[in-house]
């Protein structure tokens, strides 16, 4: 259990040293290795002094009487914390992900093509999912094409657009759909489709003797399907398993993958800690409480948002000896790339 010890600029410094040689090593540090590398000279015997608060506070531990200390998860948060909030990401990364993201216009392409080069730069498992449960709309058209049918074109406030064609029971003019058009994009832009479908059945009861030809044409299309959100499952992206291996149990990995297989569970796992109200990117410890064989785990990821609305989602999932500052700064970037590529072409 973490003692609330009030780091100084010496205690801090060792700690992040700790962590940051633990990311590159994975094995145990000793003070010795931490005095060769001190930018302030600390002899061994200084540094084992800080290292024995550091690990009654909590922020480390010795899995060995012999051994050197580990940083605990603790330490991997507090590390987190206080990494730079003006970090930037580096121009290698920042020319790989948009070399690899260079013409891409669709959502779904997007994140696939992000799921492989997350896992390249983070070398673990990245996750994309592109789709969401609610569709907003942001404009709807409809066209008369004769025979009693109406090509209805919902715009939603994601860039997603849906035809479907409408086969009605009575003929409307090209004059009566604008009308219905115009009342719904006045009315209802930058309602979700389904809370526009309970207000629309609402208002037909409500105002038919008001306005009756003109909610006589939209229980016709409403009746019809015109305004029928589709079934919008996400599509699940991962890429990067075989870079968990040798990272934790064999065991512990297989019954890992089986359970990603699942690919509800991974939009159920991000869905929980990812939302549009977060600033920045996040970083999850305690994944175990969701996913008990997470246990080891971190999660860095951020939303895919879309006009406000969350539309999907990014991460990287390793061992908390990940790579904190490319993995954070990549997820960061392409995030802001996703929100600039779908406010493009809206």
């Amino acid at each position: 259990m973490t003692n609330q010890l009030q780091l100084g600029p010496r205690e801090r410094e060792v700690l992040s040293a700790i962590v940051e040689t633990y990311i590159i090593s994975g094995e145990p540090i000793g003070s010795r290795t931490l005095s060769r590398a001190n930018s302030e000279g600390l002899s061994p015997a200084s540094i084992r002094n800080v290292m024995s608060d550091l690990t009654d506070a909590g922020y480390l531990e010795q899995p060995h009487t012999s051994a050197g200390r580990v940083p605990t998860s603790s330490a991997f948060q507090y590390y987190v914390e206080h990494l730079s909030s003006g970090r930037q990401i580096s121009l290698d990364d920042k020319g790989r992900i948009e070399q690899g993201l260079s013409g891409i216009t669709e959502v779904q392409q997007f994140m696939e093509r992000t799921s492989h080069i997350l896992s390249t730069i983070s070398q673990n498992l990245a996750v994309a999912v592109a789709g969401g449960p609610k569709e907003v709309l942001e404009h709807i058209h409809f066209s008369a094409l004769g025979d009693k049918k109406v090509l209805a074109v919902v715009i939603t406030k994601s860039g997603v657009v849906r035809d479907k064609l409408l086969r009605m029971p009575v003929e409307l003019s090209q004059s009566d759909l604008e009308i219905a058009a115009r009342y719904i994009n006045e009315n209802f832009r930058g309602w979700t489709l389904e809370s526009l479908r309970a207000e629309i059945q609402k208002r037909i009861e409500k105002e038919r003797s008001e306005y009756d030809r003109l909610m006589s044409s939209i229980e016709a299309l409403y009746r019809e399907g015109a305004l029928v959100a589709d079934v919008n499952i996400p599509e699940v992206y991962f890429e990067g398993t075989a870079n968990l291996l040798g990272n934790a149990n064999q065991e512990k990995l297989r019954e890992l993958f089986r359970r990603l297989e699942e690919k509800q569970r991974i939009v159920e796992l991000l869905s929980a800690y990812l939302s549009a109200q977060q600033e920045s990117v996040r970083v999850v410890f305690g994944l175990q409480d969701l996913e008990p064989q997470l246990r080891d785990f971190v999660l860095i990821g951020a939303p895919a948002v879309a006009g406000g609305e969350v539309v999907g989602s990014l991460a990287v999932i390793g061992p908390m000896r990940i790579d904190y500052q490319h993995t954070m700064t990549a997820v960061s970037y392409i995030s802001q790339l996703f929100e600039k590529l779908t406010t493009q072409e809206s």
